[in-house]
């Protein structure tokens, strides 16, 4: 059968034109933003505006009693993790399909993580294996809610429950998940999340934490306040704490953000379940299979999974350069944490030991088998997808061709 020549090969490339550009902003950042300017208050002390706004709102979509904004998820994780008694030399239970954040979140105070593998298809961290991992040492789990996929949390919070640990949600890319109808963020002890300029609601940087415990929002907020006390004198510190603190002007970005969510939210989901439905028979690839109790996933980006023979024979880097030529922006991926060099060195520093974990599974996502369209792609129309589906098959049949 003749197939049609790749661009790489000196073909025509099916896509010319640019995926939406992100960020995506107008007249109402710019209005909250001048507020901000002209009200001559712009840190994140006594007497915020924005912020209370934006904790107050973002608290309210996922269910919180509790939002405490901070200058990014990763120190967000670090505060939930100390403030819930997670302390140096404690073992802090993670999937290694992540971005480091996750790790060095704990590692930067001497806490240490322990990988546990990720279930096939999904790459959220597989409830199966965590107990085996539990040891005297155990503090926590931290469930990273990957893609924008909730983490199987009923299950993580009952092993956590029964061996009295903290379940602590990276939920740095779940804005607006949901799991049987429940916000991801709150179901744990704590939540973090991030506005990193890639993710889906962005103030460039920032984060928020979010909790449902009265104890552990004081102690957070307290962490992220120099070691303040709610309420109480301005040089009354009675912890040790950082100026974790988010600016108005970040807030006054992320409340006009909050406005376009929805209908962002609900295209992005239109497309990835259009891309599924385009992609579901081609040969070569497989779509991320979706949890049934995922009533809404954020779709953070959208991933795909070579088959194994093949990814083994062309491999993934080929196949993402055969797409790029083709005008789809697809990309590699994490690199399974398991494996990467500066953890495992920052772990001996604290244990002085050199630990290693098997974990097939991420490992072989992050080496060779899964690619990702980012989050901005999906926010395209139906023309878009229907391109992205064209380049996909062109490119699987050109490579299992050359098989």
């Amino acid at each position: 059968m003749t197939q049609e020549k790749l661009a790489i090969d000196g073909g025509t490339p099916v896509r010319l034109k640019p995926f939406p550009a992100w960020p995506i902003h107008g007249e109402e950042e710019e209005k909250l933003i001048l507020e901000v300017v002209r009200s001559g208050k712009w840190n994140g002390t006594a007497g915020k505006v924005m912020l209370q706004q934006l904790e107050d709102r973002f608290a309210a979509m996922h269910g919180a009693r509790h939002g405490i904004a901070v200058v990014n998820g990763t120190l967000g994780l670090t505060a939930a993790l100390q403030a819930a008694g997670v302390g140096p030399g404690d073992e802090v239970i993670m999937p290694p399909y992540t971005f480091i954040a996750t790790a060095s979140s704990a590692l930067l105070f001497g806490a240490i993580p322990v990988f546990v593998d990720v279930e096939p298809g999904t790459l959220l961290l597989d409830p199966n294996l965590v107990e085996a991992a539990i040891t005297p040492r155990t503090k926590a789990i931290v469930a990273v809610h990957i893609a924008g996929a909730p983490a199987d949390l009923p299950r993580l919070q009952a092993i956590a429950r029964e061996h009295g640990l903290r379940l602590i949600e990276d939920a740095a890319q779940g804005v607006g998940a949901e799991l049987d109808g429940v916000p991801v963020g709150a179901v744990g002890d704590a939540g973090s999340f991030s506005f990193q300029m890639g993710k889906n609601v962005t103030a460039g940087e920032g984060g928020l934490i979010l909790t449902n415990d009265d104890a552990l929002a004081d102690g957070i907020w307290s962490l992220a306040n120099v070691g303040r006390v709610r309420q109480g004198a301005w040089y009354q510190h009675e912890r040790i704490g950082w100026n974790l603190r988010m600016t108005e002007f970040q807030a006054a970005i992320l409340l006009a953000q909050l406005g376009r969510f929805d209908e962002q939210f609900r295209r992005r989901e239109r497309s990835a379940a259009l891309l599924n439905e385009l992609l579901q028979a081609v040969d070569g690839i497989r779509v991320t299979p979706r949890d049934p109790r995922i009533n809404k996933h954020a779709q953070h980006f959208y991933m795909l999974h070579l088959e194994p023979d093949l990814a083994a024979r062309i491999g993934k880097e080929q196949i993402i350069r055969m797409l790029r030529a083709e005008g789809i922006p697809a990309l590699p991926g994490y690199v399974s944490l398991n494996l990467n060099r500066a953890i495992i060195d920052d772990i001996k520093k604290w244990t002085g030991e050199e630990r290693s974990w098997h974990c097939p599974v991420s490992e072989r996502a992050s080496g060779s088998e899964v690619l990702w369209l980012q989050q901005s792609v999906l926010l395209g129309d139906e023309a878009d997808m229907h391109d992205i589906a064209r380049a996909v098959r062109k490119v699987m049949a050109v490579a299992i061709d050359r098989e």
